[in-house]
């Protein structure tokens, strides 16, 4: 019951404290990366790389900046509550942003930063732009909906389309999804042949999914904190509990923190 206690306790501390700061962090490594390509002609503009192979989830493969709500966030290929944790991300059966077609961005409303969490705000009339591989893309908001409200008129042949979406209901406890669509006003990039066709996607990359299957990574990491509280144990009796606190105290506090983010990841992905 104890143990349950402190790991509820750490999960909360860690959505509400440490997930902030680990987003910022990742976000500022996958900035770097991104940049880099963009200068040396090697971003990502289509589902699969260079070499013909699938994006790699968390992926950086696009810059999005909405001056309305003072966010800037580089966008990472999947949907998944793993990529997500470290920013928005990209809908992998849709075309990136910029292209002709309906693009699809996801991105959190709370935990982890929350980098969606003020789509809602959004007007229509309201413009943002997206950087890729292909140059900048301008979109202009036309409306926001959520669950029951009518779909924007179909996109006409050769026109682009981005749609924001997020979790509705109070922070922390999602209840619908939110969409805010977009239509491109720039001229569209090319727009290379799907890969991934639509509606394939894993059921864990849907809005509000979690992961599907057994946790490995969760189950891997309480395995060496049990193990690493035992050895504990031992050495207290051994060495003395000064010894103790100086080696396991920052082993412990890493594995801990292992064992939360894989936790929360078990939660849906746009929460």
């Amino acid at each position: 019951m104890l143990s349950l206690a402190a790991l509820l306790l750490g999960v909360t501390a860690q959505l509400l404290l440490v997930s902030g700061i680990q987003q910022h962090s990742a976000q500022r490594a996958a900035f770097d990366a991104l940049r880099d390509q963009l200068a040396q002609g090697t971003a990502p503009v289509a589902q699969v790389d260079q070499e013909g192979r699938l994006l790699a989830p968390g992926t950086p493969v696009a810059l999005i900046d909405v001056p309305a709500l003072g966010m800037s966030q580089v966008v990472l290929e999947g949907t998944d509550s793993a990529v997500l944790t470290e920013g928005p991300g990209h809908r992998r059966d849709t075309p990136m942003p910029g292209q002709a077609g309906t693009s699809v961005l996801m991105g959190r409303a709370a935990a982890y930063g929350g980098p969606f969490g003020r789509l809602a705000r959004l007007a229509a009339g309201n413009r943002f732009t997206v950087v890729t591989g292909q140059g900048k893309a301008t979109y202009e908001v036309i409306g926001v909906r959520r669950a029951g409200d009518p779909a924007p008129a179909p996109l006409a042949a050769g026109k682009g389309r981005l749609v924001l979406v997020t979790a509705t209901g109070p922070r922390f406890m999602p209840d619908g999804v939110l969409r805010v669509d977009a239509d491109l006003v720039s001229a569209p990039a090319e727009t290379p042949a799907a890969v991934i066709r639509s509606g394939t996607l894993p059921q864990a990359e849907e809005p509000l999914a979690g992961p599907s299957g057994m946790p490995w990574p969760l189950v891997m990491w309480l395995q060496a904190l049990l193990l690493a509280a035992v050895a504990a144990v031992w050495t207290w009796h051994r060495w003395g509990r000064h010894q103790t606190w100086i080696v396991f105290a920052p082993v412990v506090a890493v594995l801990g923190l292992q064992v939360t983010t894989r936790a929360t990841e078990l939660l849906p992905n746009l929460l």
